[in-house]
């Protein structure tokens, strides 16, 4: 694993979100009820951030552009965006069903700390 500490674990308050540079990802924190994900900050249907998604019972993140839904745990698709008609065999040519990436977090020293590559 390649740990990467990218900010100050009081920074990020109870139920706040955050987006860090990692590398070349831009990587949305959440501190969600007291557990903290990381997430890929680009939705993998149209690459639209994430940041202001809500957050369902479930666990899950909602794009707040198309309303796609991924588990925040795994990345696993919960909902795909249901296309207009007359447009939607075109765009699900062009954007099929994929997982959002999610990378592992820890917290030690105060910082908390993400792996993009493992």
């Amino acid at each position: 694993m390649s740990w990467t500490k990218v900010l100050s674990a009081d920074t990020l308050p109870l139920n706040e979100r955050q987006v860090v540079k990692v590398g070349n990802r831009n990587i949305l924190l959440l501190n969600h009820e007291g557990q903290l994900y990381a997430i890929d900050n680009a939705c993998p249907h149209l690459k639209l951030p994430m940041k202001k998604g809500k957050i369902t019972e479930d666990g899950a993140i909602v794009c707040p552009f198309h309303r796609s839904a991924f588990d925040l745990r795994t990345g696993e698709v919960k909902a795909w965006s249901s296309w207009p008609p007359g447009i939607g065999k075109v765009l699900s040519v062009i954007s099929r069903e994929q997982v959002l990436s999610v990378f592992p977090t820890r917290v030690e020293e105060g910082s908390i700390w993400v792996d993009v590559d493992g």
